[in-house]
């Protein structure tokens, strides 16, 4: 059995944790398993190497650093938005969308004043590290380019 290799299309179940808390995981409401090709960046670069070099039939558990997930949490992310830009019902703790550099994102309120609301832009997972664990389906391999 073929080791999981860069251009290679990799299918798995996988459940994400941080801090003992589940965030994420395939393995439940009838979702599919994920499908991706490695190194076309659809996914962190952590969950993408963290499979290299595993074969179909495998679980594995990995561990990705912040730096390898989404990235530290930047302070500079965190503005002040004054009131009467948000919605009436703006509090502490809720999320708005809105429409950043890249399109769509939701942000989150962390503390609201009598003028303003500090507004985080930072992924939600933004400054931790990341387990995975992976059930690896399905490998399909890049053919060799012969030149």
């Amino acid at each position: 059995m073929s080791k999981i290799k860069h251009g290679d299309t990799v299918t798995v179940h996988y459940t994400g944790t941080t801090d003992g808390e589940v965030f994420d995981t395939s393995k439940q409401d009838d979702r599919e398993a994920l499908t991706f090709t490695i190194g076309e960046g659809q996914l962190i670069p952590g969950f993408e190497n963290g499979v290299i070099g595993y074969s179909a039939g495998e679980t594995i558990t990995i561990n990705i650093p912040s730096n390898e997930a989404y990235g530290e949490h930047e302070k500079s992310y965190v503005i002040e938005v004054p009131l009467d830009k948000l919605p009436n019902d703006v509090a502490e703790g809720s999320f708005l969308n809105t429409v950043g550099p890249q399109g769509p994102i939701m942000v989150k309120v962390v503390a609201v004043n009598e003028k303003t609301a500090s507004i985080d832009h930072n992924h939600p997972l933004a400054g931790k590290d990341l387990t995975f664990e992976i059930e690896i389906l399905e490998v399909v391999e890049t053919p060799e380019v012969v030149e």
